[in-house]
């Protein structure tokens, strides 16, 4: 791979946020092939005990402006940018949410951790209750900014260090966020303590039971998204990872999504020096391989080995 910078990040050594150990083995490595942040060569390794895959050495958390830069897609993803592929995804994941919300009161109250621009809250103020309290937390203020421009309430910071009231929450979600923070147990504690008794979490997340994990860990795997997921999950270790944080498992199951792997093959042809023409159809823009890879992945879905986990917790009455 020919890289556009020779910066190198702040690297940290850490341990696995579940066991608190370091009996690891080497899982994959491989750089950014999405954004070129650094010309660091990142390593990823999986746990021994829990089976949890977590990126060791990661970016010291100082670093996030650079991983995170101004064109990354979760700050803007509008339909002016991603055009069809915006507008099927809304359809897809409005279905999905107003699952998640079937339990939620009239005048119930709903949290988005990790909400990037508020595109899933703009989904619920569309299609969910009028009546329902939306609210979203995220730590970087230029999605918050995006969020804000739609009228959004959105509160800057962690969950687990922010000032919101303690048992106010029926539903709290975290769609693709828990593998982007330093530290999962305690975003899982912080929401813990925002829900109401019998109130009820949905995570989504990449599954690293997934048939592309398998084939494709050792270097180009999408779901790695090197550098910037920090922690990865298959159904063993989110039920420890809720277990620890004192949520009930209601169910782990499977989700489809193409996007992983539409960036494995992208990953592949980046670090190949493919054209650039041929790179472009292996991004979130590409209509015709996102569909070819989602027909794939529904088939995978009926053997449970979707591409994403999706957990249901419950917080004990």
């Amino acid at each position: 791979m020919k890289h556009l910078t020779n910066n190198l990040l702040n690297l940290v050594k850490v341990q696995c946020c579940i066991c608190e150990t370091n009996n690891i083995q080497h899982a994959g490595s491989g750089e950014d092939y999405e954004y070129d942040c650094s010309a660091d060569i990142f390593s990823a390794v999986q746990c021994n005990t829990c089976g949890l895959v977590y990126l060791n050495p990661r970016p010291n958390v100082s670093e996030f402006e650079k991983i995170y830069p101004e064109n990354y897609h979760a700050f803007d993803f509008s339909e002016e940018e991603f055009g069809f592929v915006h507008k099927i995804r809304s359809w897809l994941e409005a279905k999905r949410l107003l699952v998640f919300c079937q339990e939620v009161p009239t005048n119930g109250k709903i949290l988005d951790v990790g909400c990037g621009d508020g595109f899933h809250l703009n989904l619920l103020r569309k299609y969910g209750k009028k009546s329902w309290t939306l609210e979203g937390i995220d730590m970087d203020k230029r999605a918050i900014e995006m969020a804000e421009k739609s009228g959004l309430v959105v509160h800057q910071g962690s969950v687990e260090s922010i000032d919101l009231p303690a048992n106010t929450y029926d539903l709290a979600f975290t769609i693709q966020t828990i593998e982007h923070v330093e530290k999962p147990d305690e975003v899982l504690k912080g929401i813990y303590k925002l829900l109401k008794p019998g109130g009820r979490l949905v995570i989504v997340t990449d599954n690293t039971d997934s048939l592309d994990f398998k084939f494709f860990k050792k270097r180009y795997w999408g779901g790695y998204h090197f550098p910037r997921h920090w922690n990865l999950f298959n159904k063993n270790s989110l039920s420890k990872l809720a277990q620890k944080t004192g949520f009930e498992v209601d169910l782990i199951t499977t989700q489809v999504s193409p996007v992983n792997w539409v960036y494995t093959i992208h990953n592949w042809l980046v670090d190949k020096n493919a054209p650039g023409w041929l790179i472009k159809r292996f991004t979130l823009k590409s209509t015709v391989s996102l569909a070819a890879f989602t027909v794939l992945d529904i088939v995978l879905q009926k053997f449970k080995k979707g591409a994403l986990l999706r957990a249901f917790l419950k917080k004990p009455i």
